[in-house]
Formats: C-alpha cells, structure tokens, sequence
C-alpha cells in the first residue's frame, strides 16, 4: 500500500483530498481513504495535528490535500469585553476546546454547554463549519501534558 510519510504544503494540484472532522485530524498511523477513491497509508513519524490546507506526501511523489470537514459547532458572543472574558474562563475552565475570533468563540455543539452558555447570558447560535480552534498551551497543537 502506498504511504504518506510526511506533511508538506504544497501549490500543486493534489492527486487527491481528505476530509476530515477535528478529531479525526490529530492522527499518526491509519489507512485512510480519499474523497476520491485513493487509499494510502497515513504513517507518520508522530502523532500529528493535520490542519486544513495541509498535504499529505506519498511515497511516490504525489500528495493529497488535507480539508476541515464541516461539523455542528457553536458560535458564542457576549454582551461585552468583560462578559466574554467571563465566558472564556468558564470555557476554559472546562478545558474545551475553543475557537477564537475577534468578537466570537466557536465551540464543539454540546448541548450542556450549551445550555451552561445561555445560562451565563451569551448569545449561543448553532453553526456549522470547519473546527480550527487555538493549539495547547504547553506545546504545538492538541497539548494537555500538564498535571492536575
């Protein structure tokens, strides 16, 4: 089977894309299938976070190009500055994963959260859209090695 061995960004046309959702882009080793039929073997050297726009190199030369798959989100908006900040602690507090805009967050739909949201008086709206939220604090990408 052919492999992808390496991430690379490339302006070339890719032999194919992958779509795919948040969680299935944090990956290492997986056969994976193309949105046009080609199978390759994802065999990466470490766990990796795949970002939209990403390329996959195979070894023979080609690459496929990573896409965001569309997912139920929420977009979170507040009264102002301060009441956002409050939200964002709650947020955080919870360890969420969160997208952040100049005057939204963007969060994974969850119905307790959701609810938890409005509670505090944010204006919550299901959306959706590619989930690209911020990177752990104590490392590149999906990061959370710190001690409780």
């Amino acid at each position: 089977m052919i492999k992808a061995t390496s991430v690379i960004h490339s302006n070339k046309m890719p032999a194919d894309t992958v779509t795919l959702s948040y969680d299935d882009r944090h990956r290492r080793r997986i056969v994976m299938t193309g949105d046009n039929g080609l199978h390759f073997l994802l065999d990466l050297e470490k766990t990796t976070e795949l970002r939209d726009g990403n390329d996959l190199l195979l070894d023979d030369g080609r690459h496929v190009r990573v896409l965001a798959a569309k997912e139920l989100l929420m977009k979170v908006t507040a009264k102002d500055s301060h009441h956002l900040l409050t939200i964002v602690w709650h947020i955080g507090n919870r360890h969420l994963p969160c997208e952040i805009s100049a005057n939204h967050l963007t969060l994974r739909h969850d119905h307790v959260i959701f609810a938890m949201l409005e509670k505090l008086g944010a204006s919550v709206q299901k959306i959706e859209e590619a989930f690209n939220p911020e990177g752990g604090a104590y490392g590149v990408g999906r990061t959370h090695s710190h001690e409780h």
